[in-house]
């Protein structure tokens, strides 16, 4: 008898949240009258089996992989993934610390049946791909909506003769239509994407999902058709297969990417026009007049303007918002949503070279004071000793059973050897074969490396800090050096505080990355670098220097 883990998983609107109750109780009858006990339910709600980014099927891996069950059991294996390489790689996973697969469809899930099942369920996710494609092209040719809704139309909700829904009609809401049209007008006279938003935003208008205006809602991307300036459903022209998705197998998230302009399906739709084609050219021209300037002033060299162009860019953010903070000019950085949308009320500014003084004091003085390193290499070499201890237990555990099978393998060869007919002992030897391939596997790597911490780990920081800021005043190695400081941090903050004097300036709040600040630390008398210190443990995470720079604070 096992212990039990149910996974359930629907997919879509068209199926009942109710199904996820039914799966779970037709396994639960099986399991009863199969003797397991349950161990937990795990379930996804509404989530496509084409991709493992699930939370569900990701506690599952999880906890199989501390060995909290024996057993998952499905209704079927497109429950658990409809990805011929996902399902693969969920049943490799399991059959490593010893789970098995059990559907009521399948029955125990065997290399045979992930071959055979995930071919069959890639197929069916292409067909589907592909009959939806059809049905949506189709709808588009009619002069329907291909699918989602635009700012500017409300959807209608009908039923055609045999009672089945009709989709893809639209009709103009006037109240959206009208905002449409201020912000073609507004920008073809010449105001900002940003001071559009910022009026909008005043006014307190919702946006399209509800919430306030960014610019890039109202720009977007003139080639992709994408942004309030560029839809051409406003002229009454319905482009559809202007864009393909496509889903990334490292991070399930999908991408958007252009298709040929031959392969676009445009249909004229004069009755949901909003915008006159002479103010559509007004704004298409000066678009035109943009590009070209903005071109001109930056020129060639896609990698250059893909480079940080200053010391800190990217790592800011603004502590009353959580937005971004960007520069606003040549010497000051500020938050970028107070900026751009106007709806945060942090309206101070820093001077950036301040700002970079500031950080360079954290990270020399503060983020590895002598106390808290010292607490900290305490902690850590503790963290370690209870791993070790641990995996130590596991290990002999291990140990233990292999011996223990090693013994029965031989027992099973002397029954064979006296004449005991192989067909009663070939299951039992490949059980025990597989489990010993599987623990031997668990005990290779193992074994901790060891860290060795320096007594005066903080003041070899300090002197490396102090070299790369020297690094840094030098032109041919400054790209090396602001590389090298990056990797020391994870997030700068500036919070707006009121000084002594009444006026508002910002508290600055470092994050540091622990893992380069501990390579930087356990350097040597070389040029400092950053790279993945021997033995870091992937449970020391970060290290905090406070508002103002108060002490700091280990995360463990």
């Amino acid at each position: 008898m096992g212990r039990v883990a149910i996974y359930a998983r629907y997919s879509s609107d068209q199926q009942r949240a109710a199904s996820i109750e039914d799966q779970i109780r037709l396994c639960e009858t099986w399991a009863a009258g199969q003797g397991h006990g349950i161990h937990q339910h795990y379930a996804d709600h509404g989530t496509s089996g084409a991709s493992l980014m699930r939370p569900g099927i990701q506690a599952l891996l999880s906890d199989a992989t501390a060995g909290r069950f024996d057993i998952v059991l499905t209704e079927a294996m497109d429950r658990l993934s409809r990805d011929q390489e996902d399902i693969a790689g969920v049943h490799k996973r399991l059959s490593f610390v010893g789970v098995r697969i059990i559907t009521l469809s399948e029955g125990e899930v065997t290399n045979l049946h992930v071959g055979l099942k995930g071919t069959m369920n890639a197929l069916f996710l292409q067909d589907l791909a592909d009959k939806t494609r059809r049905g949506l092209r189709g709808r588009v040719e009619a002069g329907r909506s291909g699918g989602g809704n635009a700012y500017g139309y409300d959807v209608v909700r009908q039923v055609d003769d045999k009672g089945e829904a009709d989709r893809g009609a639209r009709r103009i809401n006037s109240v959206e239509a009208t905002i449409v049209r201020r912000i073609f007008e507004a920008y073809a006279a010449g105001q900002s994407h940003r001071a559009i938003v910022h009026a909008l935003n005043d006014e307190g208008v919702p946006g399209p999902s509800g919430k306030g205006w960014g610019p890039s809602t109202v720009h977007g991307n003139r080639q992709r058709g994408t942004g309030i300036l560029n839809n051409e459903l406003y002229v009454g022209r319905l482009v559809w297969n202007r864009l393909r998705y496509v889903k990334d197998p490292t991070t399930g998230k999908r991408i958007s990417r252009l298709n040929p302009a031959e392969e676009w399906v445009i249909q004229e739709v004069p009755e949901l026009r909003i915008v006159d084609d002479a103010l559509w050219e007004r704004v298409k021209a000066r678009q035109g007049t943009m590009r070209a300037s903005k071109h001109a002033r930056t020129g060639p060299g896609f990698w250059d303007r893909r480079r940080p162009k200053h010391l800190l860019s990217g790592l800011m953010s603004c502590g009353t918002c959580g937005g971004g903070v960007i520069n606003f000019n040549k010497t000051r950085v500020g938050c970028a949503t107070a900026r751009n949308k106007g709806t945060c009320t942090n309206k101070t500014t820093m001077v950036r070279t301040t700002l970079e003084d500031i950080v360079f004091d954290g990270l020399e003085h503060h983020l590895m004071a002598p106390d808290l390193t010292e607490l900290f290499c305490r902690e850590y070499t503790a963290h370690i000793t209870r791993l070790t201890a641990e995996r130590g237990a596991t290990r002999a555990a291990a140990e233990a059973e292999l011996t223990k099978i090693d013994r029965d393998l031989d027992k099973l060869v002397d029954a064979l050897l006296d004449g005991v007919p192989g067909a009663r002992l070939k299951d039992r030897m490949e059980a025990l074969e597989h489990r010993k391939e599987v623990l031997e596997e668990s005990l290779r790597g193992q074994d901790l490396p060891a860290v060795s911490l320096h007594p005066r780990l903080a003041d070899h920081y300090r002197e490396n800090i102090h070299r790369l800021r020297e690094m840094l005043r030098e032109p041919h190695h400054r790209d090396e050096a602001a590389e090298i400081l990056r990797g020391l941090i994870d997030k700068i903050v500036l919070t707006p505080v009121s000084a002594e004097d009444g006026k508002q300036t910002l508290s600055v709040s470092l994050e540091g990355s622990l893992a380069g600040i501990l390579t930087m630390a356990m350097a040597g008398d070389g040029p400092p670098s950053i790279a993945a210190p021997t033995g870091a443990s992937e449970s020391v995470v970060k290290l905090v220097a406070g508002a103002g720079f108060e002490p700091a604070t280990f995360r463990l």
